[in-house]
């Protein structure tokens, strides 16, 4: 091995006795240019199908109801992928034992996948298993970290309790008709979600891997914005290509592009800027405000992509319902309010949000207001947020927000 150094040489050996043993023992991630593994990649896909049958429960219901239904489910499952990206952070091994644990994981998401359109019927047990099955999955995960890392207990204890807690409430709910089951779906969450917000605020919460974090969760964005490109080619399909048709796949797709450097080049740089500077001071509540942040920005963009697959489908009509109009207007006012606070929050820079993207909202209300064509309607969308990329740009450009590549 001429030209390569003793240290290279010590780290390949060592990286080969390590992928010869088939169980490690945990051990906090802090290898520097983590980036996502390919067992995370497969595990969202699953997710990929879950937010598919999230989006087809919203088409079948553009109304309020199902508007919050279609967030509730969403956020459920949204919450599911994050607890794992979570754990995996801080101690993904990739040895037998962790792939086991997070291929089961995988098969619970397929099962929330498979019924999360259908919740209110005979589905609903089974949706409920899906999320136990995660949940104990991390909670052996976390078992196994509790019993190898003793120095961990304390930050990952809110875990332990969150999780088990939480799965604890969707068991009994099995036993409970609606609506107390909802209910009880509910509180789990809400206890399974404060865990994690108590541990980051303890002084000796194992360290997050600041490389890993915002790349996982722009990975989980990239997986929305599909679902807008998705929703481009079922509409140009569905609408048999009339004239009409092929003009609001054309803006549809201009404006899902803009949505993606919007994201990654101003907001989502914006955070993970501060991120990087934060380190592991996670103490200070900055990475939990950046991931639950990306809450709503999932819910969002998951309902501009049924808007923009109603309105591309009666591309050939006069005008759209008020029911698609809500929905695309709603998604994409809540991701320009999301995207805003990150970005103003985690970089302090006021001043500069509120040109953009908070100009952008009450123009998407105007647009959505207006009975228009949906070639125009969706033109004028896209032209909103292509002309608040231009001027995230040139914000950029003069140092009045300053981001991070994510």
């Amino acid at each position: 091995m001429s030209g390569v150094s003793s240290e290279d040489r010590e780290r390949l050996d060592r990286e080969d006795r390590e992928e010869r043993e088939l169980v490690r023992e945990p051990d906090v991630n802090q290898e520097t240019n983590r980036s996502a593994t390919r067992l995370e990649l497969f595990f969202d896909l699953a997710f990929v199908l879950f937010v598919a049958g999230c989006a087809n429960m919203l088409a079948k219901d553009e109304t309020a109801a199902g508007g919050l239904k279609f967030a509730a489910v969403l956020g459920v499952g949204w919450w599911a992928w994050a607890s794992a990206t979570l754990y995996a952070n801080r101690f993904d091994t990739d040895d037998a034992i962790f792939r086991l644990l997070t291929l089961t994981g995988m098969g619970g998401v397929i099962v929330m996948a498979a019924s999360a359109d259908q919740i209110t019927g005979a589905a609903g047990a089974w949706f409920a298993l899906g999320y136990v099955t995660l949940r104990i999955a991390l909670v052996i995960g976390y078992l196994r970290v509790w019993r190898t890392l003793p120095e961990t207990r304390s930050g990952i204890r809110p875990y332990l309790i969150g999780h088990a807690a939480g799965a604890g409430f969707w068991l009994v709910s099995l036993m409970v008709a609606a609506p107390g089951r909802y209910a009880l779906w509910a509180v789990g969450v809400l206890v399974d979600v404060i865990g994690p917000a108590v541990a980051a605020r303890l002084p000796d919460a194992p360290p997050l891997h600041m490389e890993h974090l915002p790349e996982r969760f722009g990975l989980f964005v990239i997986l929305l914005l599909g679902e807008s490109i998705a929703a481009t080619v079922h509409g140009l399909h569905d609408g048999k290509w009339a004239a009409g048709v092929v003009s609001t796949a054309l803006a549809a797709f201009l404006l899902a592009a803009a949505l993606w450097w919007s994201y990654f080049d101003l907001s989502g740089g914006a955070a993970k800027r501060r991120l990087v500077q934060e380190g592991d001071r996670t103490h200070e509540g900055v990475h939990d405000f950046y991931v639950y942040a990306h809450l709503p920005i999932a819910i969002s963009l998951a309902a501009v992509a049924v808007g923009l697959e109603h309105a591309i489908v009666h591309g050939a009509e006069g005008h759209l319902s008020s029911g698609t109009r809500w929905v695309l207007g709603a998604g994409l006012a809540g991701y320009l309010v999301s995207a805003a606070l990150i970005q103003g929050v985690l970089s302090h820079r006021y001043r500069a949000v509120l040109i953009w993207p908070g100009l952008g909202v009450p123009a998407i209300v105007l647009i959505m207001v207006l009975d228009l064509a949906p070639a125009v309607l969706v033109g004028l969308c896209a032209a909103v947020l292509i002309a608040g990329v231009a001027t995230g740009i040139r914000q950029h450009r003069h140092g009045e927000i300053k981001v991070a590549k994510v």
